[in-house]
């Protein structure tokens, strides 16, 4: 395997990763990246979409909601707001993930922020397969 860095994913209800990775796909705010071994030290705020780690154990990716992410030339570490496998995602689970959205978006006073983040994770449904 090409150069790896250490990626760490938690929520607060868990840890989800901590593996060597080739790279990881992040959703950021600001656009999609993807860090690898040397990247530039870098901190973003993560849009709702699906985080990708590439390691020697194949592709995982999860369905992370928001959050930060800090990447150093030897690691990235994600704070998520809520994260959970991929593979682990159901139609149930994805509807309650946007009913949080839509409460939020009534309450928030940027009006498109929140809307985005609804979208984002409507879209995320189709992304995931369900």
């Amino acid at each position: 395997m090409a150069g790896t860095l250490q990626f760490d994913l938690v929520s607060p209800e868990r840890r989800l990763a901590s593996v060597a990775a080739s790279e990881v796909q992040i959703p950021g705010a600001d656009g999609d990246l993807t860090a690898m071994e040397g990247h530039s030290p870098t901190i973003t705020t993560l849009r709702p979409g699906i985080l990708r780690a590439v390691s020697a154990e194949g592709t995982k990716a999860y369905v992370v909601t928001g959050g930060f992410a800090e990447i150093s030339a030897t690691g990235v570490s994600v704070l998520a707001e809520r994260a959970v496998p991929l593979d682990e995602l159901t139609p149930v689970t994805l509807d309650a993930l946007v009913a949080d959205a839509c409460e939020a978006a009534a309450v928030n006073s940027d009006k498109d922020a929140a809307d985005k983040a609804v979208a984002d994770l409507t879209a995320m449904r189709v992304a995931a397969g369900l």
